[in-house]
């Protein structure tokens, strides 16, 4: 099983940060035990100062393929759910500043919570709505028609330098609205209006 992420899919999202729109997916990965499931508590951990929520669509792919063309791409995903990127921001700085890669500040352990799945089947891919809050203020709300580089593309571009696999996870990119959390914060993150997954921090 992969994580794979798309950074910066959203130019709304890009711009809050101060970064260039890419011209291709900008695509980095999360390791297995980044994973956290069944809304188990996130407990704040001692690496960083600066840990930031990143709302974002999951698919979840249900076959196998390499090299795969864009009219069959879609056919790949079994399902879609809710996802938390959790970003150690201050160490991303320090990672960028020294042209590092970002694993440290994206992929330790539990900084990506996941939900269960609703099934991709009878879903818009361009029209699903994506929101976050924040102790029950809406912090997010994104769609997917506001995507720089839609499902179809994603899967057909990693498709080109990986094997997808059977329950892989794709974190397509977060809206703009992202923040910091703290002890004691709630993130509940909602697709199509249905709230999918809660986090509390510790």
């Amino acid at each position: 099983m992969k994580i794979f992420c798309i950074g910066r899919n959203y130019a709304d999202h890009a711009k809050e940060l101060n970064n260039p729109i890419p011209e291709s997916p900008l695509v980095f990965m999360k390791p297995p035990t980044a994973l956290l499931i069944k809304n188990r508590h996130f407990f704040y951990p001692e690496l960083s100062n600066d840990i930031h929520y990143e709302g974002e669509v999951v698919l979840k792919i249900g076959k196998n393929g390499r090299h795969i063309q864009p009219e069959f791409a879609l056919s790949y995903i079994e399902g879609v759910g809710f996802g938390i990127d959790f970003t150690a921001r201050d160490l991303q700085q320090k990672c960028k500043e020294k042209g590092h890669p970002w694993e440290i500040a994206k992929g330790f352990d539990h900084s990506a919570p996941i939900s269960e799945f609703v099934p991709f089947e009878g879903l818009d891919p361009q029209n699903i709505n994506v929101v976050t809050k924040l102790n029950g203020t809406v912090v997010q709300d994104g769609n997917t028609k506001d995507l720089l580089f839609s499902f179809q593309d994603i899967i057909v571009y990693l498709s080109k330098y990986f094997t997808l696999q059977m329950g892989d996870y794709i974190f397509t990119g977060t809206p703009a609205g992202v923040g910091p959390i703290k002890i004691g914060d709630r993130i509940e993150g909602f697709i199509n209006s249905e709230k999918m997954l809660k986090c509390d921090v510790m």
